[in-house]
């Protein structure tokens, strides 16, 4: 029987793919983010590209995408599914916090960006309505790239990583509105603006509480129902309905699926499956996102960019450099620093994704021209491309502030050497509790941070043992007095830089205690091969703490408890010892077996 496929379908899948497959792996080897690699495949072989020859060069069908419906549905899932991640990666708890720079910076930065665009296009002749809406849709910025950068970069926790995000956030929150608005304007109908207003922020109200609702009061027995069957499979495909759903049900009340499917994860990520989920999830992110740039990329018209280059490139030049002047001078007002404020204003300054959302539901509608849309998506476009540079050359310019920036008197205050005094590396709420005890038994110390904002505001909270300075560098170690030192205390959790001071202090002073934190009993037992005196072991500590606690609350006496935990401890710290001995540099796979081995037993 003849098969009845949509074969059309099934190739420009198979462009999508390849181009995950083969394209993006040279564009990486070649040092370009993967990113451009998605946005320039997407724009040379979509409908507006090459897709566009496909009439006279029939071959071209199986190598561009002839309709790009066939694969936007799927691409949409890419940022529901980079939302949702982000709501794991937050807390309500978390979200309260950042209050003040959501929903005041961000949406100043939204009400300020699009009054000025949309004043700009009113001076270059739309009416009211055009300019709004043109103003409003390239107010907002690429929450995909510019998350996507950041996380690749471990900064989502930054002080630019924090605040960018904040942004992002009201932004998204934003949309919901100015598709309203696009919606209104094409009902025509003054007198039923503010009742269909009404109605639909009902609709987004009442979706939101079933999302919340279902995610309190089902969410948490629903996992733990299906983490007992111990089945992968199931475990998938519960978490991907739960994204879905929750996107679904927020579209179905005019919402974006997004802002559904990141309140999903926002309330998972109080529960205990919150990183089981994350990393079920992950892969599927990754090329859900990819497709997702090569659909953005075939929005690119380069029959636009040879039509008007000039012009072209004057606009994309005085979006990013409005936008940023704008974000820069907001964020000096809420007192940012000058280095993350500019950061700041070059990772927002582009356009966003979810331009080509509102400017093509206007479209579809018929309430705004189309040759304005399409040089309107096109600058949007460019500008989308351009953000892996920006973010260099805002790395570079924001470093450059802050080497020639004055560092407050607090980073300029460098300890002075004593005699048989401890060196805590760390002050966080490790490091506080372990100066805390010291100050309590009488051992003098001195406390090191590598974070200039934490140690700012540490010392003038009155810690003035803390001071500024990376523990890596034999030089300050030197200043800190390593060489008169009784012992050094490592309270970080970056295991590469616990390793790199490990290794330093060592060199320095062969004689000295060094006793450091541990991610797991591996990384013990390689700290204890670097020459650490003790490594505690975080996951160790937690499970003799937690049966302590057991066997307390079940009628054993403390004394007997304690002594056993101590009798455990030696234990396990004997064995770890041992085998880093043994293991010496060639058999780190058999001592690794062999540390499993004995803490199972």
């Amino acid at each position: 029987m003849a098969s009845t496929i949509n074969v059309s379908a099934y190739s420009d899948a198979l462009v999508v793919l390849g181009t995950a497959g083969i394209v993006v792996p040279i564009v990486s080897r070649l040092g370009f983010s993967p990113v451009l690699g998605y946005l320039g495949a997407g724009a040379l072989l979509g409908p507006l590209g090459l897709g566009s020859l496909i009439g006279p060069f029939p071959v071209l069908f199986w190598f561009t995408v002839g309709d790009a419906k066939d694969v936007a549905g799927i691409a949409e899932l890419g940022v529901v599914f980079l939302l949702f991640l982000i709501g794991l990666e937050l807390s309500l708890q978390r979200l309260l916090t950042m209050r003040r720079l959501v929903f005041g910076l961000g949406g100043l930065q939204v009400l300020v960006t699009t009054a000025l665009l949309a004043g700009v296009a009113a001076y270059a002749g739309s009416n009211l309505s055009e300019a709004i809406i043109i103003g409003s849709s390239l107010s907002l910025s690429s929450t995909a790239i510019v998350l996507e950068l950041l996380s690749n970069q471990a900064r989502l926790k930054t002080n630019v990583g924090r605040s960018s995000f904040a942004v992002l956030l009201f932004q998204d929150l934003a949309v919901i509105p100015i598709l309203m608005f696009i919606s209104l304007l094409a009902a025509g109908s003054g007198n039923s603006v503010l009742g269909s207003l009404g109605r639909a922020l009902l609709q987004a109200a009442i979706a939101l509480a079933v999302i919340v609702v279902f995610g309190r009061v089902l969410l948490q027995p629903l996992f733990r129902l299906v983490a007992e069957t111990r089945s992968r499979d199931l475990f998938i495909a519960t978490a991907l309905f739960v994204i879905i759903a929750a996107g679904v049900i927020a579209n179905q009340a005019g919402l974006s699926m997004a802002l559904g499917a990141f309140v999903a994860g926002l309330l998972l990520a109080e529960t205990e499956y919150r990183k089981a989920i994350e990393a079920t999830i992950e892969p599927f992110k990754g090329l859900l996102l990819g497709i997702f740039f090569f659909t953005v990329g075939m929005d690119i018209d380069v029959r636009e960019l040879l039509r008007e280059p000039l012009l072209l490139a004057a606009g994309v030049v005085a979006l990013i450099a409005l936008k940023s002047v704008l974000i820069i001078g907001l964020a000096k007002l809420f007192r940012l620093s000058w280095p993350v404020a500019v950061e700041m204003g070059l990772l927002l300054g582009p356009g966003g994704e979810f331009a080509f959302v509102g400017i093509g539901m206007a479209v579809d509608l018929h309430v705004i021209d189309g040759r304005l849309a399409s040089f309107a998506l096109v600058v949007t476009s460019i500008s989308m491309a351009l953000t892996p540079l920006l973010s260099f050359a805002a790395r570079r310019f924001a470093a450059r502030l802050r080497a020639a920036g004055a560092a407050p008197s607090e980073l300029l205050a460098r300890p002075s050497a004593g005699r048989k005094h401890a060196i805590v590396v760390g002050y966080g709420r490790v490091g506080k509790v372990v100066c805390a005890l010291l100050k309590e038994h009488g051992i003098p110390y001195i406390a090191a941070d590598s974070d200039a904002s934490t140690v700012t505001r540490d010392r003038r909270d009155g810690h003035v043992d803390v001071y500024y300075g990376d523990a890596a560098d034999p030089k300050f170690l030197e200043i800190c007095g390593l060489a008169d030192a009784a012992g050094v205390i490592i309270t970080i959790h970056d295991r590469d830089l616990i390793d790199d001071i490990v290794a330093h202090v060592r060199a320095m002073r062969p004689d000295v205690l060094i006793v450091s934190r541990a991610r797991d009993a591996d990384h013990a037992r390689h700290l204890y091969a670097l020459g650490a005196t003790d490594a505690v072991p975080e996951t160790v500590e937690a499970s003799l703490q937690l049966s302590e606690a057991a066997l307390v609350g079940l009628g054993v006496p403390p004394g007997p408890v304690i002594a056993s935990l101590h009798e455990k401890r030696d234990e396990l710290r004997r064995t770890l010892q041992q085998a880093a001995r043994d293991a010496g540099l060639n058999n780190i796979h058999s001592v690794r077996a062999k540390t499993r081995a004995t803490l199972r037993r």
